[in-house]
């Protein structure tokens, strides 16, 4: 069983890790959308697609089980429905039409949202908004709410998002190319450095003394998965023989990794004390790490060749105008004496 199949323990026991591709998006591009915040940092550091291969998870990793063992096998999906063409018209508010692409330009406005609400709701949740969204822009404009300056203002703001967000995607549609992709995941390949990694199993237990009974007990001959079993407080030992998969140094607690690394294969490790409890490692294997194939990472890769084109855009862009920032001014003696203070005690109610 590979390392994250594990349960509980076994996830508790390894050190915070960022998931690969939000380790690839967020270290090389900055983090996040570029809407998210500022397009850009000052000094934007260039990362690569080495943390999204190196992470990876093995070729032949076992997957997640769907379904309990020897359950019924579950009913075939439905066929999908077919799509519905884009001119349909779905409603009609006054005369005016609401059509299916309507309803899907509106789904990925209010992505947000959707997640909670059913995917069978979802269209007729949508198109009733396009309709309230109709009837409500009518009546603003009946109130004349959309001539005033607050108006204009937040429609150039949103005008001038909605281009920046169409520049951006066409700039991520020109780099994103077979070609592209290719090259970067082979020049990321030729970049990486070899990893060793190991396969191993524990026991963890209270004490150390419970630790040395465990050791006993296999040094007598025991099966190290039946002893795990009986003595382990890991959730999953039962099932998993103590069974961690495969793993590289940063991914378990230091003092667990640097016992484990200095098994050979076949040893079984005094015990080794970290939070969890006192652990009793035995090493199955060790190899130098492999790396995935491009179709396991070639999501990232696309998502990484997006990013940076758009960053470059941004920043060549930035590059040609001339941008002047100007600080707020300061408050003055009298505003700042005036200001009210925050309470002593947090604004804690007694």
């Amino acid at each position: 069983m590979q390392m994250q199949d594990q349960p509980l323990m076994n996830a508790r026991l390894r050190r915070s890790a960022r998931p690969a591709v939000l380790a690839l998006v967020a270290a090389s591009l900055l983090g996040g959308s570029l809407l998210a915040g500022p397009l850009l940092a000052k000094d934007p550091a260039r990362g690569d697609l080495s943390g999204v291969i190196r992470n990876m998870p093995p070729r032949g990793a076992a997957p997640a089980a769907t379904s309990a063992p020897g359950a019924a096998a579950p009913a075939a999906a439905a066929a999908p429905a077919a799509p519905v063409p884009d001119d349909t018209v779905l409603a009609r508010v006054d005369g005016a039409p609401i059509t299916q692409r309507d309803v899907r330009l509106a789904m990925e406005d209010l992505a947000d949202r959707l997640p909670r609400v059913s995917e069978e709701n979802r269209q007729d949740y949508v198109l009733s908004y396009l309709i309230d969204l109709q009837l409500g822009s009518r009546a603003a404009v009946a109130e004349k709410l959309d001539t005033t300056p607050e108006f204009e203002r937040k429609a150039a703001y949103n005008r001038n998002k909605l281009l920046l967000d169409e520049l951006l995607a066409h700039e991520a549609r020109k780099a994103v190319t077979p070609e592209a992709a290719q090259k970067t995941y082979q020049q990321t390949l030729r970049d990486l450095k070899p990893e060793e990694e190991v396969r191993a199993r524990h026991i963890l237990v209270d004490s150390e003394a419970n630790a040395k009974a465990a050791i006993a007990r296999l040094k007598a001959g025991e099966d190290f998965a039946r002893v795990a079993a009986g003595m382990s407080t890991d959730p999953g030992a039962a099932k998993s023989g103590g069974e961690l998969g495969w793993f590289t140094r940063d991914r378990m607690a230091p003092e667990f990794s640097e016992a484990a690394f200095r098994l050979k294969p076949g040893e079984i490790s005094a015990p080794v004390k970290t939070q969890f409890g006192w652990h009793v490692i035995q090493l199955e294997e060790r190899r130098t790490r492999p790396a995935p194939s491009f179709d396991e990472v070639k999501p990232e890769v696309e998502a990484y060749l997006a990013r940076k084109a758009q960053q470059d855009l941004v920043l060549n862009l930035r590059s040609k105008a001339k941008i002047e920032r100007f600080a707020p001014p300061a408050a003055s003696k009298d505003e700042a004496q005036t200001a009210p203070k925050p309470p002593a005690n947090g604004g804690a109610k007694r």
